[in-house]
């Protein structure tokens, strides 16, 4: 166990901020390992500040952009990612932030967040995770109800926004196919792309 706040993988650095989260997804990593290609995610503590974030961070180049993931959802840190995010924008300011979340937040705080993280964050990769509603329960486990209506409606808060907005699904779920053209389509319709993740028993190859 260990505080690793930002790792490497791929090339990419990407930033850990909790292992909170408000969905418990089948298909997702954390439910078999602890690691991701070696690399200890979960955390020991969550008393930390952006400031230890950012100490971490000085120890990788990030000139190439990062992407806040990890073993939770990094909107439930909103104010530490918003922080960091601001300290990436004012000392790399070419450097692209992207942040993979579940599209919560916007229920969480009560209020819509995106316009507080515009011109600080340059993507949003949402989990649509589903065609319809009761595919998203069944698949994503939320914790609370309607959680399908309030990922789209983050999905069209973000493109409305004009951050570059991506819808994520991961297909192929032991052996589960879902209906790719539908979610597309309600991608589109959101003012957002769809992107296709196969699934990998063993996580990233």
């Amino acid at each position: 166990m260990s505080n690793i706040l930002v790792y490497e993988l791929e090339n990419k650095i990407y930033i850990n901020l909790t292992n909170r989260c408000t969905n418990e997804c089948i298909f997702c990593l954390r439910q078999d390992k602890d690691d991701v290609c070696g690399q200890e995610l979960w955390l020991d503590s969550e008393d930390f500040t952006a400031d230890d974030v950012i100490e971490q961070l000085k120890k990788f180049d990030i000139s190439n952009g990062v992407v806040f993931c990890g073993y939770g959802e990094p909107m439930l840190k909103f104010e530490v990612l918003r922080q960091v995010a601001k300290y990436i924008k004012e000392n790399y300011p070419n450097a692209k932030i992207r942040v993979n979340t579940n599209g919560h937040a916007n229920f969480i705080y009560k209020k819509d967040v995106v316009p507080e993280l515009v011109g600080l964050v340059d993507e949003f990769s949402v989990s649509l995770n589903g065609s319809t509603s009761e595919e998203y329960d069944e698949l994503s486990q939320p914790k609370f109800k309607g959680a399908y209506e309030e990922v789209k409606k983050f999905i069209k808060c973000s493109s409305v926004a004009g951050i570059k907005t991506v819808a994520s699904i991961v297909d192929g779920y032991k052996g589960r196919r879902l209906d790719v053209e539908k979610c597309r389509q309600i991608a589109q319709e959101l003012g957002a792309e769809l992107r296709v993740r196969e699934w990998i028993q063993n996580g990233y190859s």
